[in-house]
C-alpha cells in the first residue's frame, strides 16, 4: 500500500487578500483573451465528441453542508461525472487542439466536428502533439487526438502513479517518463517539441507560448458558461466562488466569464492551494507571477504545480480577491465529507484535487475572523467546483476507505430516493 508521508496534522492555513483585485466592468485587454462568445463556441464544439463529453455537468445542492457551516447554499458543480475521462480537464485540451489544428490548417476548411469524428485522420496521422501533465490534462488530450488521428507524446514526472500513466497509454499516448517533478517536465516537453517539430498543447503558459494554454482556458470556462442557459437567462446569484490553483488556469477560465457577465457585481473570489504547491499565493505576495515555495509534493496531484501561469496571472492578479493554502489532511478529510453525504447530502466522487475547494471552504468557515474578512455570513451562498473523481481508484479508495463503486452505487440510491419522494408525498 503507498504510504502519504504527507498527511501528517495540518499547519495553520494560510489566507492573503489580493490588494491587486479590482471591483469594475470586464477589462477590454482581458476580453480579446477570454470571452463569453469563445466560452459558448467551445462547448458547441464539445458537444460534437459525445463518446467523452456529456453537457452540462450536474450541480449539487449541498444543503445539510451549507447548515452545518452557517451559510445559505452551498452549490458544486460536479465535473466526475461529465466525461469517462472524469475531470474537467476534458474541457481545455481538445478545445486547443481544435484551435491549433484551425490555425495550422487555414485554409483546409477543416470543422471542429469532422475533425472529432476522424474524417481528416490519414491527413494528421504524421502530426504530432506533446504536453507535460501529472495525468488528466494528458489523458484528455490523448483522447482528444485519438479522436482526431494524430500522434500524441505526454511527459511524466517522476510523482505520477502508473495508475494515472495506464489510461493515457491506453488511449494511444506514446510516454516519456522523466525524473524531477511537474515543472521539469514541462521544460522536457518544450525541449522535444523544438528537437522533433512537434506541437506543445499545454495548459500553463511561458515565454513566448501563450495561443494554446489561452484556448484551454477558453475550453474551462465552459463550466461557467454552463450555469447560464435559456431557462435561466439571469444566471446564477453566488455571493462566493472557490476555484482550486495549480497554475492559474482553470481559475482563470472561470473567473473570466463570471466577471464578463457580472462586471463589478462578480462574486467575491477565493482560489485554494496545497499547502507544500502555493505558487499563485506567492504570486500574490509577491505582485508577478512567481513559484512556489514550498516542496511541491502533495497529494493533491493535479495542483502540485510549482510555476504559476503567466498568463493566468494576467486574470488572477486583478480577478481573485482571496488566496488561501489547505493541507493534505483537509484535503482528504473533505473527500470522505463528500463520499459520506454528511449531513444527510447527495454522495459525491471527488478525487484529492477535486474536494480541495470544500477543504477551502471548511477552514474559512471555521475561523471567525475569516469569516469577516469574506463576508461568509448565514446569507452567503457559495459555488464549490468538484473538478475530478477517481482518476486513481486505488489512491481513492486508500485516502477514503470507500471504493469509487461504492459512492456511486450510494450516490444512485440517494437520488432514486430523493425522486420518490415527491409520489410518497402525494
Amino acid at each position: 500500500m503507498r504510504k502519504f508521508a504527507a498527511l501528517n496534522p495540518p499547519e495553520r492555513q494560510l489566507l492573503l487578500t489580493n490588494p491587486h483585485a479590482v471591483r469594475c466592468a470586464y477589462p477590454a485587454p482581458l476580453r480579446q483573451l477570454l470571452n463569453i462568445d469563445k466560452a459558448a463556441e467551445s462547448r458547441r464544439w464539445l458537444r460534437c465528441w459525445p463518446e467523452q463529453f456529456s453537457s452540462p455537468s450536474p450541480v449539487w445542492a449541498l444543503a445539510g453542508l451549507a447548515r452545518q457551516l452557517g451559510l445559505a447554499q452551498i452549490s458544486m458543480k460536479d465535473e466526475s461525472s461529465r466525461s469517462p475521462l472524469a475531470s474537467f480537464k476534458v474541457l481545455g485540451a481538445p478545445v486547443a487542439l481544435l484551435r491549433l489544428l484551425l490555425r495550422q490548417w487555414p485554409a483546409s476548411g477543416f470543422l471542429p466536428a469532422d475533425l472529432l469524428a476522424g474524417k481528416h485522420a490519414p491527413q494528421l496521422k504524421e502530426w504530432v502533439v506533446i504536453s507535460a501533465t501529472d495525468g488528466n490534462h494528458g489523458r484528455a488530450l490523448a483522447a482528444a487526438a485519438k479522436s482526431v488521428g494524430c500522434r500524441c507524446v505526454i511527459v511524466l514526472h517522476a510523482q505520477v502513479s502508473p495508475e494515472r500513466e495506464a489510461p493515457i497509454a491506453a488511449l494511444g499516448a506514446e510516454i516519456v517518463r522523466i525524473a524531477g517533478n511537474y515543472d521539469a517536465s514541462v521544460h522536457e516537453a518544450a525541449r522535444l517539441a523544438a528537437a522533433n517539430g512537434w506541437q506543445v498543447v499545454s495548459d500553463t503558459s511561458y515565454l513566448g507560448y501563450e495561443d494554446v494554454p489561452r484556448d484551454v482556458m477558453q475550453g474551462y470556462a465552459v463550466i461557467a458558461d454552463e450555469l447560464w442557459s435559456e431557462d435561466r437567462p439571469q444566471g446564477p446569484d453566488y455571493s462566493h466562488v472557490i476555484l482550486q490553483g495549480g497554475v492559474g488556469g482553470f481559475a482563470a477560465g472561470v473567473l473570466s466569464y463570471f466577471w464578463e457577465r457580472l462586471g463589478a457585481q462578480r462574486p467575491v473570489f477565493v482560489v485554494v492551494e496545497p499547502q507544500q504547491a502555493d505558487c499563485l499565493y506567492q504570486s500574490a505576495q509577491l505582485g508577478q507571477a512567481a513559484a512556489t515555495a514550498g516542496t511541491v509534493d502533495s497529494v493533491m496531484a493535479g495542483l502540485a504545480c510549482g510555476e504559476a501561469s503567466p498568463l493566468a496571472w494576467c486574470f488572477l492578479q486583478p480577478g481573485i480577491d482571496f488566496f488561501m493554502t489547505v493541507s493534505d489532511h483537509e484535503a482528504v478529510q473533505a473527500m470522505g465529507v463528500l463520499a459520506r453525504g454528511d449531513a444527510g447530502d447527495v454522495p459525491v466522487l471527488s478525487g484529492e484535487s477535486g474536494a480541495a475547494g470544500l477543504a477551502g471552504l471548511q477552514a474559512l468557515a471555521a475561523t471567525g475572523e475569516w469569516r469577516q474578512r469574506l463576508g461568509l455570513d448565514a446569507s452567503s451562498r457559495v459555488l464549490l467546483v468538484n473538478t475530478e473523481g477517481a482518476t486513481a481508484p486505488s489512491i481513492y479508495t486508500e485516502l477514503t476507505g470507500c471504493a469509487p463503486a461504492q459512492v456511486l452505487q450510494v450516490q444512485m440510491s440517494w437520488l432514486a430516493q430523493r425522486a420518490a419522494l415527491p409520489q410518497q408525498a402525494s
